[in-house]
């Protein structure tokens, strides 16, 4: 079933719903493990030195931003790794290029949700993982 999964998050309350059903659906197996996933895109990895002052800061805030999750996977009992990519692309491509690189049974993101207009001209971030990854794609509100 769902023996490895990935779980791409970027801190928000969408993607916190998204880790809590990434543990569930954990649970349901032995020895499954989750790939926690956050991309810096590149733009984002400058406004973070600029406003924490340095880059060392800056990663700093960013491992903070991950302990919730790390917690709620901690509590489950599941096995766990941390990946931070910093991408000089934007974060879908991030986190396309390295669910098609690894051998994950699915993705687990959360779902954003940007204004109609913006999405038609921009697109979502989950919206291009789904059309772009190879696993199945679980996208959570």
């Amino acid at each position: 079933m769902f023996k490895h999964l990935l779980l791409a998050i970027d801190g928000s309350d969408h993607s916190m719903r998204a880790a809590e059903k990434a543990v569930n659906l954990a649970s349901l197996q032995d020895n499954s493990k989750i790939e926690l996933l956050y991309v810096v895109a590149g733009n984002k990895s400058k406004s973070d030195v600029l406003q924490y002052g340095d880059s060392d800061a800056a990663s700093l805030k960013r491992k903070e931003m991950l302990v919730p999750f790390v917690e709620k996977i901690e509590q489950a009992g599941v096995e766990y790794d941390t990946t931070i990519l910093h991408g000089s692309s934007g974060a879908a491509e991030s986190i396309i290029e390295h669910a098609n690189k690894g051998a994950y049974d699915a993705l687990v993101i959360g779902s954003r949700g940007l204004g109609t207009v913006q999405t038609m001209v921009l697109g979502s971030v989950s919206h291009k993982v789904m059309k772009h990854v190879k696993a199945p794609v679980l996208m959570v509100k």
